[in-house]
Parts: structure tokens; C-alpha cells; sequence
């Protein structure tokens, strides 16, 4: 597998896409009111995944966004994985039973292990474990709280209880369009030797190829968010990184 997958991002928050700066929900900028029209942009011009993102939900701990995304996964031909308020197996198999690709399980990794690995035994790679990290250690409940576990051990733990792709963050360089920490999300790669999508930081196409280069090392794609909705580059431009490598 070395094709390197670029995963446009779709935060969503009050029914809006929207943009969060280091995950702050006073520092949020709005990108559009309908975020099934920023899905289908993203569709129509190529995207093969799109990564979309309830912060309502994360912030109360259950679906509140789910309808959008629902409306992406049976209407788009891109892959939709979603994140964010997902805590129970109903959660999860009403998204996979309705035409989403992808699960995001995050902090229910910290919170509710044993939930999280049964998830894994029962869909597999239809499971993605988010590991949103600061300064090393694991961040959870929409990075409100930092643990003391460290973000390479838990995905140890977790790719040996079956995890195949791992969502890896580093939350000092999301939404800040200040670089990708390459480091950090390549010994992830090389810690649970499984796939690892970068998520956090992207600023460039530069960002994207050097990300890129370690595809087989296990990096198998980045989410690109801020650097989209601010033009930095376009998606099509970004595309094409992905199949270069």
C-alpha cells in the first residue's frame, strides 16, 4: 500500500462547517453553512475519502451532527469517516449500517478501553483509533484534558488489540498552518508498525510531499483542514501529491 490519501476536513459544529483553533470552541471560524455542500465540493473535485468531524458531539459525548453525515455517505461516491460523540456500539453501527466507511473511536481509548477493543474485534479496519497527543502524552475529551499515557504506548496497545489505522494528531500544530510535526506522527508509524493519517498542522503542499515520503514507513495519508478553507493550496493540487509518491 503505498498510495498516500489525502483526507479533506469537515468540522462540524450547530449544523456549520467550521474551523476550531487548537480545538478551542471560542476560537472558531465559520467556512460555510451546509456541510454536505462543502462534502460534495470535496467529492466533486476528486477527493477519494473525506474526514468529517461532530464537535457537537464530541463535546456532549453522543451524535448530534450524524444527519450530515449520513446525507455525505449515501449521496457521494467518497469514503466518508467520521469522528467525534461516538461512545457506544448503537453509535457505531448506525453510522457503518449506514453507508459510512470509517469509525472514529478517540477518547473512549483512554476512557473506555475494553469498549474500544471490542469495537475492533467486531469491524477491524472499519475502526480508526484517534490519538489526539500534546507534548508526547495523550490528550482526550476534546483536548480539554491531557493523561498520563503516552501516545505511542497506546497505540502499541491498541494495534496488538487489532487496530489497522490510527488518526494521529498533534495538538500544538492543529489549526495553527505551522507544519505537521513529521517526527511524532512517523514514530507512531513505527510504534504500532501499522497505517497512520496525520492530522494537524498541514500548511503547504511541501508539508503534504514531506508527509508523503514516509508512506512506507506506514504514513498513509494526512487530514487537511485550515489549509483548504484559507486557499493555501487547492485540493486538486493536493490530490496529486498523493499519487506521486
Amino acid at each position: 500500500m503505498s498510495q498516500f490519501v489525502m483526507y479533506p476536513a469537515i468540522d462540524m459544529r450547530g449544523g456549520k462547517c467550521v474551523r476550531l483553533l487548537q480545538g478551542d470552541y471560542n476560537k472558531e471560524t465559520v467556512y460555510g453553512d451546509s456541510p454536505f455542500d462543502m462534502a460534495k465540493q470535496f467529492d466533486d473535485q476528486g477527493a477519494s475519502w473525506i474526514h468529517m468531524v461532530d464537535l457537537d458531539g464530541a463535546k456532549e459525548g453522543k451524535l448530534v451532527n450524524h444527519q450530515h453525515v449520513i446525507d455525505a455517505a449515501t449521496k457521494l461516491s467518497a469514503k466518508i469517516q467520521i469522528g467525534g460523540g461516538i461512545r457506544t456500539e448503537e453509535d457505531v453501527e448506525f453510522y457503518l449500517s449506514n453507508g459510512v466507511d470509517r469509525v472514529i473511536l478517540g477518547s473512549a481509548a483512554i476512557s473506555n478501553p475494553e469498549f474500544v477493543k471490542k469495537m475492533l474485534a467486531a469491524y477491524g479496519e472499519k475502526i480508526a483509533i484517534g490519538i489526539d497527543a500534546k507534548d508526547g502524552y495523550v490528550s482526550t475529551e476534546g483536548w480539554l484534558n491531557t493523561s498520563n499515557v503516552k501516545a505511542t504506548d497506546l497505540g502499541k496497545e491498541l494495534a496488538n488489540a487489532g487496530a489497522e489505522v490510527f488518526i494521529f494528531t498533534d495538538i500544538a500544530t492543529d489549526g495553527m498552518l505551522s507544519g505537521p510535526n513529521v517526527e511524532a506522527v512517523v514514530e507512531m508509524a513505527k510504534a504500532t508498525n501499522k497505517q497512520v493519517i496525520a492530522s494537524g498542522g498541514v500548511s503547504s503542499l511541501k508539508d503534504l510531499e514531506t508527509l508523503a515520503e514516509y508512506v512506507r514507513e506506514g504514513v498513509s495519508g494526512a487530514i487537511v483542514g485550515k489549509a483548504l478553507y484559507t486557499n493555501q493550496f487547492s485540493l486538486p493540487e493536493a490530490l496529486k501529491v498523493g499519487t506521486s509518491s
